[in-house]
């Protein structure tokens, strides 16, 4: 089997062709035609919920595909919207439902909720790149985590967002070589951590996440080797900047805190 580095540089050399031959699929291009041809005639939540397959594939491409049986639930989430501070949405710590509630803001727009191009095309496009990285996953899982921090990378404000998001937070752990022990730390102490050996601002800056992200897939390819020679991306590593490597005084501060 092709390498974590290999696969995941192979995707994204040239995304936009990764994700045209995603589209392409059978079973995708059936599902974004009928979500097309379909989605403007809804003009209420009870429809929305309603037509089990337009709902699922939403779901899907909000990355909420395990949540499809939540009908209840999801009812109360595009009910509250998300203009109101303490809607039921933006109370949630998963972020990705208060995206899905602003993509189909019932509550705002009423029927005319999807006329608009974040609920059309701009769905469909979610659709397609979760379904790229699923693809990507059930070969090997690293690719996945990797494509899902690439994507959700810009938007990332604080490490308290990154630790709130499993992916994203076993992503930062890999790449800084920290056990998964390093989870049951207080919240506080591994943002300190981060912080002092990560600048957020690099993963808005493209050159630097894909320093980053090299890092990343080489060291899961260390920790889950695809085969006994899948190795080459070690070389790469010895080639990162220091500042993405844990220094003697964090690893000292990690012993203290364990104590």
């Amino acid at each position: 089997m092709v390498s974590t580095f290999v696969t995941y540089a192979n995707i994204t050399r040239d995304l936009a062709q990764s994700l045209k031959r995603v589209h392409a699929q059978p079973q995708v291009q059936r599902e974004s035609e009928y979500y097309l041809e379909n989605i403007e005639k809804v003009k209420s939540i009870e429809e929305f919920i309603g037509n089990d397959r337009l709902f699922r594939y939403a779901m899907k491409a909000f990355g909420l595909e395990d949540m499809s049986y939540a009908k209840a639930f999801m009812v109360k989430v595009l009910e509250g919207g998300v203009d109101d501070s303490d809607s039921f949405a933006n109370q949630l710590s998963d972020t990705k439902y208060r995206k899905f509630a602003e993509a189909f803001n019932f509550k705002q727009f009423g029927e005319n909720t999807t006329i608009f191009e974040r609920t059309r095309q701009g769905t469909v496009d979610r659709f397609v790149r979760q379904t790229l990285e699923e693809d990507a996953g059930t070969q090997n899982e690293g690719v996945r985590l990797a494509l899902y921090f690439e994507r959700k990378a810009p938007d990332i404000e604080s490490f308290y967002s990154v630790l709130a998001d499993n992916a994203l937070s076993k992503v930062v752990r890999t790449a800084l070589s920290l056990p998964d022990s390093f989870a049951l730390l207080d919240v506080d102490k591994q943002v300190e951590i981060f912080e002092r050996t990560v600048d957020i601002e690099d993963f808005k800056d493209p050159e630097a996440l894909g320093e980053f992200l090299t890092r990343f897939t080489s060291l899961w390819e260390i920790q889950n080797p695809t085969s006994s020679s899948s190795l080459p991306g070690i070389s790469v590593l010895f080639g990162q900047p220091a500042e993405y490597g844990i220094s003697t005084d964090i690893l000292l501060t990690m012993q203290q805190l364990k104590r």
